[in-house]
């Protein structure tokens, strides 16, 4: 066997197990890492701006692919907590990531050397597993440990922190004999499937709500091919957009307080028996637990075992992998395929709500209603677009009027929505399918928070459109707000000097963007936004680096929302036709 430095065999224990990119920032305490992969070869590094920026970069190119897992690296100390935004979010979503941060020498952990902190026991809490490597021989067992972990049961992030004599330290290891472990997965049986079945062919309106497990299992295939088997209309949650292409007969439309469709809350309150797969009743996706659940069975199907009954009880649990689950629903559903229960009539009457219950989007008033920017987004964009979100009214409203036809084409960091999130994870995404056509969404705030990772698509060629909604306001917080009788501290509005043609919008992004080497287009009229996202498609084309379309917005639009999902309060005009909402899906359904 050959002698190699720990650092070393990290890298080619990361290269076996499938990882061809990394993201992250040198610094001295992890600068043997950064050698070991310089001299060892085969890993792609992307240099960000900031390491936070790195770990949503490393999200997002896990999301756009099944299968990938996406490293950040970092030196000590403040490059391991500035992971921890990005721990939190992809644990939130089960997005495996691994993040590696370098760390002081193992004798003085406890002398308060220069950038030594616990960053272990600051990360156990939202990883699978975070450990500091204090003997060298237990680096090749730590990283198979990790990538072990990461892809077995409900997927994960980890960090592993490594101090620099560890990372300096030989040991004898074979890499040619390494082999990664196998995933553990847990899969339903073919009783649980059968009561489930029984359960659903009981009921007379039953309902699927597909959840971001199934994108994760990469099963997307299968809840159709179950869906249409049955006749079973399906509910793709904000985390499972995509599941089923926004254009299925048998999509009924998101629903929630938010990021909800009218006609799909309406078709869950006329609901009498749902099938959760791979979700996990998120708040915003039930409201009120009452309301939700009234005069309805539930049939939870996860991969977690304490997911089952967290947020309310249902009448029967499985705990399953959404594939495996999948899979024998299909199998099961083909055998009872002459028994299974008629639903065309009540498949018929979610489409008959989705032909008519739509929100107006086609405003031709200036400044520009936001509604409008999705409308032409529609157009521009075919169903091969990958869009990527995080927060914010931009992100509430995109979900009410985009449409997403393929699994992995909406990729938002769901639960935790940290502001910033959107530049990084974008970078991420189009680096891991670098011929997509990637649309990022953002709210000038939330553009605002890491715009510097704009550079990072400049310096490594890596082309996307950014959609920037500008109204110079935090306007989820101001809508939120109202509930205070305040408008307080969320202004972001002030009288640049340097650019007057702004008239009190405040920070001039495309100035900024241009100087971050990017190319960037400003919109104040509703005619100018189709063309100016047509033009961005060719500048991505040709220059290969960001590209932003900032459209000058009112200042003020209250978006839809509620409490319940029976008192969603719309605040604007709804569509009394078509020509109301001409990209509205789909105005020619029958």
């Amino acid at each position: 066997m050959a002698r190699m430095k720990t650092a070393e065999v990290a890298v080619e224990i990361m290269k076996k197990e499938g990882i061809t990119n990394v993201f992250g920032l040198p610094g001295a305490a992890i600068n043997p890492f950064y050698k070991a992969m310089q001299t060892q070869g085969g890993l792609h590094h992307t240099l960000a701006r900031h390491v936070e920026g790195a770990s949503h970069m490393a999200e997002g190119y896990t999301r756009a692919k099944a299968g990938n897992i996406g490293v950040c690296v970092g030196t000590s100390g403040p490059a391991g907590t500035d992971m921890i935004t990005g721990l939190y979010s992809a644990s939130a979503d089960s997005i495996p990531i691994l993040c590696i941060t370098g760390q002081a020498p193992v004798a003085k952990l406890h002398k308060e050397d220069f950038q030594a902190v616990d960053i272990a026991s600051i990360a156990k809490p939202l990883t699978k597993m975070a450990v500091t490597v204090l003997e060298p021989a237990q680096v090749p067992g730590t990283f198979q440990q990790a990538f072990h972990l990461m892809r077995s049961g409900r997927p994960g992030p980890v960090l592993i922190d490594l101090p620099i004599d560890v990372q300096l330290a030989e040991i004898e290891f074979d890499i040619d004999t390494y082999e990664p472990l196998p995933a553990f997965k847990p899969a339903a049986s073919r009783k649980q499937i059968e009561k489930a079945l029984d359960m659903l062919a009981a009921s007379e309106r039953p309902l699927i709500v597909a959840g971001g497990g199934i994108i994760n299992a990469d099963a997307a295939e299968l809840l159709v091919e179950f869906a249409e088997l049955t006749g079973v209309p399906v509910v793709p949650t904000l985390m499972g957009w995509g599941t089923i292409p926004d254009d299925h007969e048998l999509n009924a439309g998101m629903v929630g307080l938010q990021t909800s469709h009218r006609y799909g809350n309406e078709t869950m309150l006329a609901s009498d028996f749902v099938l959760g797969i791979g979700n996990r009743w998120a708040n915003r996706h039930t409201g009120g637990i009452d309301t939700y659940t009234k005069d309805r069975k539930f049939v939870h199907v996860d991969i977690e075992p304490t997911q089952i009954g967290r947020v309310f009880a249902p009448d029967f649990g499985i705990v399953s992998d959404a594939k495996a689950a999948l899979a024998l629903f299909v199998e099961v559903a083909k055998e009872r395929r002459d028994a299974l229960t008629d639903r065309s009539a009540w498949s018929q009457d979610v489409r008959q709500r989705k032909q008519k219950l739509w929100r107006k989007t086609n405003f031709d008033v200036t400044p520009i209603k936001p509604q409008r920017v999705y409308q032409e987004m529609n157009k521009a964009f075919g169903k091969d677009v990958r869009y990527v979100s995080t927060i914010g009214l931009s992100q509430i409203q995109a979900a009410q009027m985009l449409h997403v036809f393929k699994d992995r084409h909406w990729i938002n960091a769901g639960q935790a929505g940290p502001l910033g999130w959107t530049v990084p994870a974008a970078i991420g995404v189009a680096t891991a399918d670098p011929d997509a056509t990637v649309v990022a969404i953002s709210g000038d705030y939330d553009f605002q928070f890491m715009l510097e990772e704009l550079a990072v698509g400049a310096q490594f060629k890596v082309p996307y459109i950014h959609v920037l909604v500008n109204n110079a306001y935090l306007g989820l917080i101001r809508q939120a707000q109202r509930g205070f009788e305040m408008d307080y501290c969320v202004q972001l509005s002030f009288d640049n000097i340097n650019s007057p043609e702004l008239n009190g919008y405040g920070v001039d992004h495309v100035k900024v963007a241009e100087g971050l080497g990017c190319k960037a287009i400003r919109v104040f009229d509703p005619e100018e936004i189709l063309p100016a996202l047509e033009q961005a498609k060719k500048l991505i084309v040709e220059h290969r680096v960001p590209v932003i379309v900032e459209v000058i917005l009112e200042r003020v639009t209250n978006v839809s929302m509620g409490t319940e999902i029976n008192n969603v309060v719309e605040f604007e005009e709804l569509a009394d036709s078509g020509a109301d909402a001409p990209t509205a899906l789909y105005a020619n359904l029958d």
